[in-house]
């Protein structure tokens, strides 16, 4: 059985994500996902972890809420901490970790992976969730239904004269 892992904070999960996340289910017969988020972040964990399990059916989504450092110049035990982390939600494997970033191939090696990069240039869905947090408006068809309406619902409303 061939399994498969890849993490990220998903804030908020977009269709470059879902992308991802299809592309790396078609390759395994296990995939796991780990939404990662901190306390300080916009939109709440547990909501992107919900927003997942919906989204993706069939897939084991995990969530993390360690406050651990994001980057590796955050820790001089970075890549440990990053490892114990990760082995607390998947003790053995994968053989494959599926990424859109450039840490990809050190995560797999640090897993005894080996890496797959998928659309690293964000030429598929050319969306990043630092763009859909600044304007989601403007990134409308590049969110999911369930993100569509965090924002409908956190959107001012224009006030009615009495």
């Amino acid at each position: 059985m061939l399994t498969g892992f890849l993490l990220g904070k998903f804030l908020p999960p977009h269709k470059g994500h879902l992308y991802l996340i299809e592309y790396a289910r078609q390759r395994v017969d296990q995939l796991t996902v780990l939404v990662c988020s901190l306390q300080r972040e916009p939109i709440p964990g547990v909501l992107r972890y919900q927003w997942l399990c919906e989204l993706c059916p069939g897939v084991n989504v995990q969530h993390s809420m360690a406050e651990i450092p994001s980057y590796p110049e955050e820790h001089p035990d970075f890549w440990n901490i990053w490892h114990r982390t990760i082995r607390h939600f998947l003790p053995t494997g994968p053989d494959i970790v599926f990424s859109s970033e450039t840490y990809g191939e050190q995560l797999a090696a640090l897993l005894g992976a080996r890496h797959e990069c998928v659309d690293l240039q964000r030429q598929t869905f050319p969306i990043s969730g630092t763009l859909a947090r600044q304007n989601p408006f403007a990134c409308w068809a590049m969110l999911p239904p369930p993100v569509q309406a965090y924002y409908r619902e956190m959107r001012p409303q224009p006030r009615l004269n009495a």
